[in-house]
């Protein structure tokens, strides 16, 4: 959660909904942060290149870039890292159908797996994904299916799909008192708009799979990406009933094992499995002390506790709760799915009471006879019950400084214990030490080389700050379940 993109409100429709908090997780398309400038800063002579083409910003390409930068904790700034891709994209372009067009693109600030382009050609590569591949091949098939959505121009397809998809909702919504025939209208558009994103995928892995290939990389790195990506997200489901794919590049490029075989199709055509260019030592150098998941400055999950340093608070879920930090949000769930929070911040006039704010119609079926106001470890706070169809909610309203928090708390059936889980989370708001503050920093990918008598068990231990340090070790570095390290060999490792 960001100190900057605060809500100053939330749709009533949504609260009324059993989908509630797993909602939230869900934002718009794909992204990630750190940006560079493909523009030659060599002055032209009669000798030298030609300056590259710049991409051609509009403003609506300008707007959904801010979007971006706001939902994925902002561009990444390294410059040995940028210095890579931008060497990556350069030997795209130039092996690619088009060599004319410009690219830009943007390593976002994100511990999400995730990666999209834009029909100008800003192509956005998250840290989390740049954490998980294991070579240049691998990043390098990630950036030549972006740009082969722009070559072939699904990104502008996708944008008149979605204002066909909106135009289609509104005429269904007015189409009156028949909900079998608005149902089949909205079932029709739906299908249309999967099924076409569908083939653009496939044809994006053939394109890429190509111009990698005629690169010099191993068009075997998308295969072996895209099967990394499923192991990560299963991973990342054993841990929490969210869904695992919902800011990841998983959600909007669904890696089937139809999928893997294909892409491994398509590589046959180009290179038997043991050749082009994988250039692992290179791209581990790389990406060698890059941040491993959120950046603390704007809010970080440790276990059950979360922490803001930059805002000054903190806050601890209760037992068996897992926390995910989201650019809106910070998202707990129960273990089974009965019980969930939300915890995010709002604008409240400071004359307006916290009781008043609770009634105010922002949240549906609120029994104001339950409203009390509290003082929570010196705060002022106010307290409500909301009931909807399946669920029972606790919220609670927090001023802290010129902010108001909220903690949204539901719960499958209200019982003693969701009340004390809710009660204990919310007493454990304070303020952070300044010994608290200074301690804070990221997580970091550490590039370390295996020693005689090393095992993947050793190694793991080794991780820190992290959840099932072993199965998380051998994904980042892809290794099969019976796989085994060797002595000399490179490998990622999470420190703090």
């Amino acid at each position: 959660m960001t100190g900057v993109g605060r809500q100053t409100s939330l749709s009533r429709r949504f609260w009324a909904t059993p989908a509630l908090l797993c909602a939230t997780l869900a934002l718009s398309a794909c992204g990630d942060a750190s940006r560079f400038e493909a523009a030659s800063s060599v002055k032209p002579t009669a000798s030298a290149k030609p300056p590259k083409p710049a991409v051609v910003q509009t403003p609506a390409a300008e707007k959904e870039h801010e979007r971006i930068l706001a939902s994925y904790g902002g561009a990444y700034d390294d410059p040995r890292l940028e210095s890579l891709i931008t060497k990556t994209v350069d030997r795209l372009v130039a092996a690619s159908e088009r060599p004319d067009l410009a690219y830009k693109v943007t390593i976002l600030n994100s511990g999400a797996v995730n990666a999209f382009a834009l029909p100008t050609g800003q192509l956005y590569v998250t840290l989390g994904l740049i954490a998980l591949a294991s070579d240049t091949s691998e990043i390098s098939s990630v950036l030549s299916h972006e740009m082969a959505h722009v070559l072939a121009k699904h990104a502008s397809i996708r944008e008149e799909q979605a204002r066909q998809a909106s135009i289609v909702t509104r005429v269904v919504t007015d189409m009156g008192s028949d909900p079998d025939l608005t149902a089949l209208a909205l079932a029709k558009s739906k299908l249309t708009m999967a099924s076409f994103s569908r083939a653009q995928e496939f044809e994006a892995d053939g394109i890429g799979v190509g111009i990698s290939a005629r690169a010099k990389f191993d068009p075997y790195g998308a295969s072996r990406f895209l099967a990394a990506m499923e192991r990560n997200a299963a991973l990342k489901a054993s841990r929490t009933p969210l869904d695992p794919r919902a800011q990841d590049f998983l959600s909007s490029h669904p890696a089937t094992p139809e999928r893997v075989q294909n892409a491994q199709a398509n590589a046959r055509q180009y290179s038997s499995p043991d050749g082009g260019e994988r250039d692992r030592e290179t791209y581990l150098t790389a990406i060698d002390g890059i941040v491993y998941g959120e950046d603390p400055s704007e809010g970080f999950v440790r276990g059950r506790r979360f922490l803001h340093p930059k805002l000054g608070f903190t806050f601890q879920a209760p037992e068996a709760f897992t926390l995910d930090n989201t650019a809106q949000a910070v998202i707990g769930v129960r273990e089974g799915g009965n019980q969930a929070m939300r915890f995010d911040v709002v604008r409240v006039p400071s004359e307006q009471t916290l009781s008043d704010y609770l009634n105010s119609g922002w949240m549906e079926n609120v029994d104001k006879a339950t409203t009390e106001e509290l003082t929570i470890n010196g705060f002022p706070a106010a307290s409500a019950i909301a009931r909807g169809d399946q669920w029972q909610f606790r919220v609670y309203a927090l001023r802290f400084g010129s902010d108001v928090y909220r903690f949204i708390f539901a719960a499958k059936q209200k019982s003693t214990e969701s009340e004390r889980n809710a009660r204990d989370t919310v007493n454990s708001f304070r303020r952070l030490t300044l010994a608290e503050i200074q301690a804070a920093r990221p997580l970091r990918i550490k590039v370390i080389t295996v020693q005689p008598g090393d095992t993947v068990e050793s190694l793991s231990h080794r991780m820190s700050g992290i959840d099932r340090p072993l199965e998380r070790f051998r994904v980042l570095n892809g290794l099969e379940n019976n796989a085994s390290v060797k002595a000399r060999d490179r490998v990622k490792i999470v420190v703090d």
